[in-house]
C-alpha cells in the first residue's frame, strides 16, 4: 500500500487516538458551514450521491494569505478524511466535498469513506499537523436534527458567529438547539441571507390602505 511521508506520521498520530491534542487553539482558519444529509447534486457532478455530496466549508478569517501545508480534516472517528494544501486567501473559503475525500483516501491509502459525516449526529474537526505536534485548531459536533436532508449548519456570519440551521430547503421546527434561520445552504459563500420582512394585519387595515 502506497502511503505518502506525511500519512505515516498522521497514523502514527492516530496510534495515540490524538489524546495529546487537548482543547482547540485559537485560529485564523475555521470550520464554517457544514453539510451532513445531502439530497441534492451539491458537488455538481450532474448526478447525487450520498457520499459525494456531503460537503464542509472552511475559511481563513485572517487579512493575509494562509499557508494550508499540514492541516487535515476528520470526522468524530478521528481519521484523516482529507489533508489541506496550496494558499488560502485572507478572508477566502475552501469548498470540500466527499468525492474530493473519497478521492484523497483512495490516493493515500486510507478507508475510503469520503467525510463520512453521520446523519445521527458527528463532529468536524480540523487539526494541524506542526513537526511532532498535531494540534486540534477547530471543530463541531452537530446533531441529527442537523443533518437531515438538505439542512447545512454554519456560523452566521462567518468564523465569528454563532451556529445555525441554514434550512430554507427543509424548515425545522423542532426546539433543540441549533433553531433553523430560514435560509438557504451557502456553500463557498458568506453565511448570510436577505429574508423579507413580513407584517400581520387584519382585512380591515389592508382596505384602508386603498381608500
Amino acid at each position: 500500500m502506497r502511503i505518502a511521508s506525511w500519512c505515516l506520521g498522521l497514523l502514527v498520530v492516530l496510534c495515540f487516538q490524538l489524546s495529546a491534542a487537548g482543547a482547540p487553539a485559537r485560529a485564523d482558519l475555521l470550520v464554517n458551514e457544514i453539510m451532513a444529509g445531502p439530497a441534492r447534486d451539491w458537488d455538481g457532478s450532474g448526478t447525487f450521491s450520498s457520499r459525494d455530496d456531503e460537503w464542509i466549508e472552511l475559511v481563513n478569517t485572517g487579512v493575509g494569505p494562509l499557508d494550508l501545508t499540514g492541516y487535515f480534516v476528520t470526522d468524530g472517528d478521528t481519521i484523516p478524511r482529507y489533508a489541506l494544501s496550496g494558499v488560502l486567501a485572507g478572508g477566502g473559503r475552501l469548498f470540500v466535498t466527499g468525492g474530493m475525500s473519497h478521492t484523497w483516501e483512495v490516493a493515500n491509502g486510507f478507508p475510503a469513506f469520503g467525510l463520512s459525516l453521520a446523519n445521527t449526529g458527528d463532529s468536524v474537526l480540523l487539526w494541524k499537523v506542526t513537526g511532532p505536534d498535531t494540534t486540534l485548531v477547530d471543530g463541531y459536533t452537530f446533531k441529527s436534527h442537523e443533518a437531515a436532508a438538505d439542512r447545512a449548519t454554519g456560523r452566521s456570519p462567518d468564523g465569528s458567529g454563532t451556529w445555525e440551521i441554514f434550512d430554507s430547503l427543509n424548515p425545522y421546527t423542532g426546539a433543540t438547539l441549533p433553531h433553523g434561520n430560514g435560509c438557504a445552504p451557502t456553500p463557498n459563500a458568506p453565511n448570510s441571507c436577505t429574508l423579507t420582512p413580513t407584517h400581520s394585519s387584519t382585512w380591515g387595515k389592508m382596505k384602508t390602505l386603498y381608500r
